[in-house]
């Protein structure tokens, strides 16, 4: 796609950040995004909030505050109008969780139910948090538990157990709005979301946008409930081989590891965590402040290969 010359667009299609920025004013920006997916879980309701929750990742991935949002449905024409109505129900009550109002939507008949919704957030245009900004002697800080697709497929194959799938459904379900906030309140340089490329891929897009390397402590990465368990059972998807195949090249690894967690590091995440590039003297700071995370790593200068496993 041609690249349209705007002094206004901040970040766009080839700067590879989570979500597009316009400049309104000296002030004010917009952060715009969109993202919608098929159900990866039964209950509808479920599904809708999980859906929202998604869409809503990429604003705060940028330092931004969600204000409204327009839902895109697919929905079978014969299909029953109760599951529809609960999927919407379970999105609209995590957009006013999120405080960002559902403003409309559109939808299209289609065999296949596909749910989510196009975001705007605002922010001011020099505090956006891109995923470039990396420095060398930044910590990473990782907000999530990684491990929802493997669970999510695991399940699908009657692989799974229940409390796997319900340690998945709470994260999934969890705003970054917490850790955007915490992360905003100190200093940092990068930020991005860990989504359908998984962990390494994303990380690959901040090392390379950044020009360094990121190096990974694999043990520091955490691990959800019975994602190790879900992954040797049989919960590798079709998106995590792909993951693998694109990133793997990107990867030096310094020693061998279990094949599962290297696995579980390129399953595409369902509304993953915040992966924070920040100054080493401030990381702790912001894992106190954030029950879950974890510094996972840190940023060298650029060696041969943008990450590094240690």
């Amino acid at each position: 796609m041609p690249k349209i010359a705007n002094p206004n667009v901040l970040a766009g299609f080839d700067t590879a950040d989570d979500a597009g920025v316009y400049r309104l004013s000296p002030d004010l920006a917009l952060v715009q995004t969109v993202d919608f997916f098929t159900p990866i879980v039964d209950d509808p309701f479920t599904f809708g909030a999980i859906a929202a929750a998604n869409s809503l990742s990429d604003v705060y991935a940028m330092g931004g505050s969600p204000v409204s949002a327009l839902s895109v449905v697919a929905f079978p024409g014969d299909g029953d109008t109760d599951v529809l109505e609960a999927i919407m129900r379970g999105g609209l009550e995590k957009m006013r969780e999120a405080g960002c109002a559902v403003l409309g939507g559109h939808s299209v008949s289609d065999p296949e139910i596909k749910f989510g919704y196009a975001v705007t957030g605002t922010i001011h245009p020099d505090r956006i948090k891109s995923s470039g900004g990396a420095c060398p002697g930044d910590a990473l800080v990782f907000t999530k538990a990684i491990g929802t697709g493997a669970i999510v497929t695991a399940e699908k194959r009657g692989l799974s157990q229940p409390q796997w799938l319900a340690a998945a459904i709470e994260s999934m379900l969890t705003l970054n709005r917490a850790a955007c906030q915490a992360m905003l309140r100190l200093e940092n340089h990068a930020c991005t979301d860990i989504s359908g490329f998984g962990f390494i891929g994303h990380a690959r897009e901040m090392a390379v946008a950044s020009g360094v390397t990121l190096e990974i402590d694999v043990t520091a990465v955490p691990l959800l409930p019975g994602a190790r368990e879900a992954i040797s059972a049989g919960g590798v998807s079709r998106g995590l081989n792909n993951n693998r195949d694109f990133a793997s090249c990107a990867v030096e690894q310094l020693h061998e590891f279990d094949a599962a967690v290297i696995n579980l590091l390129y399953d595409p995440q369902t509304s993953g965590g915040l992966l924070i590039s920040l100054p080493a003297a401030v990381a702790a700071s912001l894992v106190e402040s954030l029950p879950g995370s974890r510094i996972v790593g840190r940023v060298v200068a650029r060696d041969n290969k943008p990450i590094r496993l240690v």
